[in-house]
């Protein structure tokens, strides 16, 4: 545990450094405004993490890949209180030299309530509360979509403004996820910093780690590499994007594993495009 603090202390001070506007987290939308992303992402692993935080190959050969068409949105019943949700539709394959196992169809579904607490001159403070939702898929299939498990999460965030000093903000998210049965609770944290490059270019870059809580069940009987019980993980989400007019723009983003324990060890490429009521 010392070892995966010390590793996000060095990753936050490296995504300080660099620059990255997009859509922060703290922020609620507007009375009526609606915030949707619609984004096709391809995953690749042929690692694990293993137990100490090291990557070794999948047995037999093994390679995982998981094309999805994924849809986030963000409405605003007031001005501080917004509704948030995600729906997925995946492919997912395990190959290796033993068999193959193709499975796809509607994964985990999540809805959630982002209530603003304060907005001033120090920025904004908000909650957030989600349930996952695993109603859409078989979770004894051969190689399952999600883990078949109900999760719980609350959420503080908190959010600022860099302007006038820098085009940009940051954004900082602390949670909880307690999950159903056999998967270990987790703690959720997210380092968010964007940038406007100019007035069409912006990027953005993400630290989005797991802390397993380790009070969940040690067996991992899923074949979904990705779906383990009691695991860490660190992604690093790195996004450019342009605007193509005030409403509507686009999003390329490479999200690669930084490290982990228990879980797969792969990448995500993902090509979005997303509107916002002006």
């Amino acid at each position: 545990m010392r070892t995966i603090l010390q590793r996000s202390l060095v990753a936050i001070a490296l995504l300080a450094a660099s620059v990255t506007a997009g859509h922060a987290g703290a922020w609620t939308q507007k009375k009526h405004h609606l915030y949707d992303r619609l984004a096709f992402n391809y995953y690749f692993a042929d690692r694990n993490f293993d137990r100490d935080g090291d990557r070794v190959d999948f047995a037999n050969d093994g390679e995982f890949t998981d094309y999805n068409l994924s849809n986030y949105f963000e409405y605003g019943l007031t001005d501080s209180l917004t509704v948030l949700g995600s729906l997925t539709y995946k492919r997912i394959e395990k190959d290796d030299d033993l068999r193959r196992d193709t499975t796809w169809g509607v994964g985990d579904i999540e809805l959630g309530l982002r209530r603003r607490l304060v907005e001033n001159p120090i920025g904004v403070f908000s909650v957030q509360t989600l349930v996952k939702i695993p109603e859409t898929y078989d979770e004894d299939d051969p190689l399952p979509l999600g883990n078949g498990q109900y999760d719980v999460e609350g959420k503080l965030l908190y959010g600022r403004s860099l302007w006038p000093l820098l085009p940009g903000y940051t954004n900082l998210e602390l949670g909880y996820r307690w999950r159903d049965e056999d998967p270990s609770d987790e703690i959720r944290y997210l380092v968010e910093v964007g940038f406007d490059l100019s007035p069409k270019v912006f990027t953005r870059a993400k630290l989005d780690g797991i802390f397993s809580v380790d009070n969940g069940r040690r067996r991992d009987s899923s074949g979904n590499p990705t779906t383990t019980n009691n695991f860490d993980l660190a992604k690093l989400d790195l996004t450019v994007g342009y605007k193509l007019t005030k409403a509507w723009g686009i999003e390329a983003a490479w999200t690669p594993a930084v490290y982990g324990q228990n879980t797969a060890a792969g990448a995500t490429y993902t090509l979005a495009i997303y509107y916002s009521t002006p």
